[in-house]
């Protein structure tokens, strides 16, 4: 009988298997050269739309390029627009309106989110329901949720005025228009917005606490305090930790709401550092200041979240 030729790359009749690199290499395609073929597009997306754009606004930075007059000659300028940011006394009202937002808008999200993760730890019979509700506004888009609350707080047809009203107040706030309550405003419409967001991590954390912690104390008779300030809030408190970083950072850059709901006003009392950057670029089309405004909000989030992971480390050391 004629023997039967042996394919590379097939098993012979009771003969053991190729392995999957021997098969590869026998079709010319080496484990490595099929990582870079999936890895690669990835990395040429990231070079084009996140690498080149931020060494693009670093060279810009150093530059007097104008958005509106690209064909202008260009000028280095050194460190020039940096000390023209620095040296401006507006930008330094635009970081207290900014860290106003970041400091309320991260204390009542803390504070509500661990409640409801609180409450909804407990597994009620509509547990499933509400915890679903209670997600709704983070899945929903900023331009939609600025646009919803544009026409909640509207003074003559919102329906925030008749809430006034109906628990005894004068009905005729003007929520965004006014420069003590504007700010307000967008605090409370960002709370509203990302407090799920706390609350799903905190329910995570509440969530991985072993029940035998809990057990062993109920053994020993301790208060439901005593079951909170020992156990829940020392396990929690990392990832509490966490949701700071995260939300910290998001509203440090904050602009969405802003421009949707106030455009910075009244009398630039809502004008956050991330709007600011926005009229100096699209508004006096002065690019190069634009850019080194950007960069050096870059600059001031990486180390702040340097120093705040640090902290973190030290304490999972303990």
């Amino acid at each position: 009988m004629a023997a039967v030729p042996v394919v590379p790359g097939v098993r012979e009749a009771g003969g053991p298997v190729l392995s999957r690199a021997a098969r590869r290499g026998a079709q010319g395609l080496s484990d490595r050269a099929l990582a870079w073929w999936f890895v690669g597009p990835t990395l040429v997306l990231l070079l084009a739309f996140n690498i080149f754009p931020l060494l693009w606004t670093v060279f810009l930075s150093f530059t007097n390029y104008r958005a509106n007059r690209p064909n202008a000659e260009l000028a280095w300028l050194g460190i020039a627009n940096y000390r023209r940011v620095l040296g401006d006394e507006a930008m330094w009202e635009h970081m207290r309106a900014t860290a106003h937002f970041l400091c309320w808008s991260i204390a009542l999200q803390l504070l509500l989110g661990f409640v409801l993760a609180l409450l909804l730890n407990r597994r009620f019979r509509t547990h499933s329901f509400w915890s679903t509700a209670i997600l709704l506004p983070m899945m929903l888009a900023p331009a939609v949720v600025g646009t919803f609350w544009k026409y909640f707080f509207e003074p003559q047809y919102g329906i925030f005025n008749r809430f006034v009203e109906l628990f005894g107040g004068a009905g005729n706030l003007t929520m965004l228009g006014d420069t003590t309550l504007s700010p307000w405003a967008i605090v409370l419409v960002d709370t509203w917005m990302w407090t799920p967001y706390v609350m799903l991590l905190l329910l995570a954390g509440l969530r991985s606490i072993p029940a035998y912690l809990y057990e062993a104390a109920e053994i020993d008779r301790a208060s439901e305090w005593f079951k909170f300030r020992r156990i829940t809030f020392p396990l929690v408190w990392p990832l509490l930790l966490i949701a700071v970083m995260f939300r910290a950072i998001e509203a440090f850059r904050l602009f969405d709401l802003v421009y949707i709901l106030t455009g910075g006003g009244p009398g630039g009392t809502t004008e956050t550092l991330s709007y600011n950057v926005y009229k100096v670029a699209f508004f006096g089309f002065d690019t190069g200041r634009a850019s080194a405004y950007g960069i050096l909000m870059v600059i001031v989030v990486t180390i702040a979240a340097q120093f705040y992971l640090r902290y973190l480390n030290k304490l999972q050391e303990r």
